[in-house]
């Protein structure tokens, strides 16, 4: 049975049929199937590859075996998504940027075939991130559940007045907040949308989540971190025009009376990466840490 890839591209890219071009002769080489969302056959037309060695699907092949590798062309957003679609089942991602910032698709456009023949060399390290299981219940009714790499945001609407939640943390009342709403997330999500909310960067490899509230009413509510193995429960009192975004993509609408449950996932996500970035180095290259 030939090698899977599954292939998740930012289609809108200018850079995708250049990058394919370059990374996927190597595959296809080598035998390897590749599967692929509706969308990508123009892209692939214009890397002037062989549009009979792609297979569309769907469901990217959620029905059969983990495929040996998940090639992201594109930004952190397209990660996410593959992650959530993907990743989950056990397939490590390995991330080719296409985007601006890149955190999470650590690996540079200009080289992506020496990223796809350092993975076929064996020469690439895994980087295993926890995730965040979260749901979303109403009235002893489970009306979502999603499992989230980065974060769970529970926010107001741009024009609705502040919100009323209760927070607890394990079997601990942690008490009532009133602000424009919270961020749970994970070490990887701690330098997304909660860093730009004032939350601590965290080590991917920790145990733990960040708490941090969005333009709280009290200034002396600052963010927190929690260890992984507590439950959190959000309990939103009162509020207008609620809404619970899922790593910035998926969006459930949230009424007075909802509870939102977040506990930490069984389900690991493995990044590809390549030796010698390690976490302080990317966020000195990404992030400007320590610049002045």
């Amino acid at each position: 049975m030939p090698q899977r890839l599954v292939l998740v591209a930012k289609v809108k890219s200018p850079h995708l049929g250049s990058t394919l071009r370059a990374a996927l002769p190597v595959f296809l080489e080598r035998g390897w199937e590749v599967l692929g969302e509706p969308g990508l056959e123009e892209a692939w037309a214009q890397a002037g590859l062989d549009p009979a060695r792609l297979h569309i699907e769907l469901d990217l092949g959620a029905g059969d075996a983990p495929a040996d590798l998940c090639l992201v062309l594109g930004g952190d957003g397209t990660l996410l998504y593959a992650a959530r679609r993907v990743g989950l089942r056990g397939t490590p991602i390995l991330g080719i940027n296409l985007g601006s910032l890149g955190f999470l698709t650590a690996h540079p456009v200009s080289g992506a075939r020496e990223a796809v023949e350092a993975f076929l060399a064996g020469a690439l390290l895994p980087d295993v991130r926890p995730m965040l299981e979260t749901e979303l219940w109403r009235q002893g009714t489970l009306l979502a559940r999603q499992t989230v790499l980065n974060d769970a945001v529970l926010a107001k609407g741009a024009l609705a007045r502040i919100m009323d939640m209760h927070l607890r943390i394990g079997d601990q009342d942690a008490g009532p907040m009133k602000a424009d709403g919270l961020i749970v997330a994970t070490p990887t999500g701690s330098t997304a949308y909660s860093l730009s909310a004032g939350g601590p960067i965290l080590h991917p490899s920790l145990e733990a989540f960040v708490i941090a509230p969005i333009c709280p009413h009290t200034l002396t509510l600052r963010p927190s971190v929690v260890p992984a193995s507590l439950p959190i429960s959000i309990t939103l009192q009162d509020a207008e025009d609620a809404h619970l975004t899922l790593d910035g993509q998926v969006g459930h609408r949230v009424q007075p009376g909802d509870e939102v449950r977040l506990h930490q996932a069984k389900t690991r996500i493995t990044l590809l990466q390549r030796p010698g970035l390690d976490f302080f180095a990317l966020l000195q290259q990404k992030l400007h840490w320590g610049d002045r």
